[in-house]
């Protein structure tokens, strides 16, 4: 069975033209097309049915991409939001991903790269691509730590780092010089102590806390 996946985009042939890009993937299906948040949010209340993944535009009249994401992120936490958009400045894809993104992709993407990101997606519940990746650590660089309760040791944290990219458990243990199953002492252990229960959630918290190399 495909996974569903609805646009939400003010230019609507832009929106029309992706539509039938994702036609010929073998894997996903457009089952709607919004122009904007509050679209959106009409569709879902007139009982249309609630889609896996939403490709989300950020620069939107009436409600944009931010207030859709957070919107969202309350109401339907399961829904994998990927950002699709002109705009990749580093506020941009820091707003979009605290706001519940799961994913961040410039609309002059490949349609194979589309594919790709969409899969990885499904599957593994996030993809940030290598010039987001940069840009997350950039700012978690600059983060102050925030507050926090629990002891995080330092390669808890350099694993963190890691968390929001799109690098395989496999891959983090090779840049951290250990094995998978280090690193995935280290993944359980912090999901103990954060009362976390997966990857993204780990990703988000070290967004918003800055931890970073």
């Amino acid at each position: 069975m495909k996974k569903t996946i609805v646009i939400v985009d003010d230019h609507i042939l832009i929106a029309k033209a992706l539509e039938g890009i994702i036609g010929n993937f073998n894997e996903f299906e457009v089952i709607y097309v919004c122009e904007n948040g509050k679209d959106l949010i009409q569709k879902f209340e007139e009982g249309n049915k609630i889609p896996d993944i939403i490709l989300l535009d950020i620069s939107m009249p009436i409600m944009n991409g931010f207030e859709t994401a957070a919107w969202l992120s309350k109401n339907y936490p399961d829904i994998k939001i990927m950002a699709l958009s002109m705009q990749g400045d580093d506020n941009s894809v820091i707003k979009m991903i605290k706001n519940g993104a799961k994913g961040y992709l410039l609309k002059n993407t490949h349609p194979k790269d589309l594919e790709t990101a969409l899969t990885r997606l499904n599957s593994d519940g996030f993809f940030y691509p290598e010039w987001a990746s940069k840009i997350i650590f950039s700012t978690l660089n600059k983060d102050k730590e925030s507050e926090i309760t629990v002891k995080i040791s330092e390669r808890e944290k350099e694993f963190l780092k890691y968390t929001v990219t799109e690098l395989s458990y496999k891959e983090i243990a090779d840049r951290m010089c250990c094995s998978p199953r280090t690193v995935e002492s280290y993944r359980d252990q912090l999901c103990e102590k954060l009362d976390l229960k997966t990857r993204v959630g780990l990703a988000v918290f070290a967004i918003k806390n800055g931890f970073g190399s």
